[in-house]
């Protein structure tokens, strides 16, 4: 279980990456993506549109206000695969 856990994050690190245009070596689990990295509100709705295509879950945009980082996306993820 470990490793499907980590290949997630490691899925979700290149999303967020390329949806936000910054290298791996950017990001870290607590960088905020507005505050740190420029991220406006269509960046975010793109990426959770691409995790929910990614992942086949459904994430309600309610829960956009806790994916400000690394750690609030693979949480919320990790939440909704197990709703499926």
């Amino acid at each position: 279980m470990t490793t499907s856990a980590e290949n997630r994050t490691a899925v979700i690190k290149d999303i967020v990456c390329d949806i936000l245009e910054l290298e791996e070596d950017e990001v870290t689990e607590t960088s905020l993506f507005k505050e740190d990295h420029g991220a406006d509100s269509l960046r975010a709705i793109e990426i959770l549109a691409s995790l929910e295509k990614k992942f086949s879950v459904v994430i309600d945009q309610a829960e956009l206000g806790r994916m400000v980082n690394l750690t609030g996306v693979e949480e919320v993820v990790a939440e909704a695969a197990a709703k499926k």
